[in-house]
């Protein structure tokens, strides 16, 4: 397998409409889940699930992009694509959070924000911006999962964190590989080009410290994808929570500042 066909297959099992998303995982991770919504501005956003619950008897905030699994369902989430009230619904649940020092868990899987002129109406890129603004000085554990496919500015506003996990599988990249060949050579079909330049994977970003860890899906099942990444979290949110606050974000700081070093 070529480089460039080892990322675009990437890719393409990101996307499979078949991959679980957010909603799977809350279910399987997170104990006694209450679901919470609305933005207190607008509406409420079916594209993120958020709200409270226990991981290992710990209570945690959980976030999570859901696209659903029927068609019905899939309308109703705009396809996983969040609009400006799911951020700031978002933003609310974190804010709580840090308010009752609970950990936040994000779970990202995106093609990325819903581009619907109403959405931009509504202030799309401010809520994004706001996201990533607020979240770099929330003053409790952050820690974010990509589980399917992370896409462009809609993923990374749930992606500010102090630990970045992604499944094998997964992809996270500030466009998609289509749309990085539309603008760089005014041909989508170079796809599988672009992926490979963007770097995308998994293993980039692991080896360029975007991310901190890898959940290995190949040859496993469900089950144990899950039960690894829940143990994982659970000690990641213990170390961290052994840190002051300002450790905590001077380590959150660093992190952003030494990608791309």
């Amino acid at each position: 397998m070529s480089e460039t066909n080892r990322a675009y297959d990437k890719v393409l099992a990101a996307r499979n409409s078949s991959r679980p998303m957010g909603g799977y995982f809350i279910e399987r991770m997170i104990d006694n889940f209450v679901e919470l919504h609305g933005d207190r501005r607008f509406g409420d956003d079916a594209a993120i699930i958020g709200g409270i619950g226990y991981l290992n008897q710990r209570p945690v905030t959980i976030i999570a992009m859901e696209r659903g699994g029927t068609i019905e369902e899939r309308i109703k989430r705009n396809f996983g694509c969040p609009t400006p009230e799911g951020y700031r619904k978002a933003l609310r649940l974190m804010k709580e959070a840090e308010k009752f020092r609970r950990p936040v868990i994000c779970l990202i899987g995106s093609s990325g924000a819903y581009c619907g002129i109403d959405a931009e109406e509504r202030g799309q890129g401010e809520a994004i911006a706001e996201n990533l603004y607020e979240m770099m000085t929330l003053k409790t554990p952050i820690i974010s999962v990509v589980v399917g496919e992370g896409g462009s500015g809609g993923a990374l506003a749930l992606g500010v964190c102090d630990t970045a996990v992604m499944l094998e599988n997964s992809i996270y990249s500030v466009i998609s590989p289509e749309g990085c060949a539309s603008i760089l050579w005014k041909d989508s079909t170079k796809a599988p080009e672009a992926a490979e330049a963007l770097k995308l994977t998994s293993r980039d970003l692991l080896e360029r410290h975007v991310i901190e860890k890898i959940i290995k899906e190949n040859n496993r099942t469900t089950d144990e994808i899950i039960s690894e990444l829940k143990n994982f979290i659970t000690l990641e949110i213990k170390r961290k929570e052994r840190l002051s606050t300002d450790a905590l974000l001077e380590e959150r700081y660093k992190k952003f500042r030494k990608i791309g070093a």
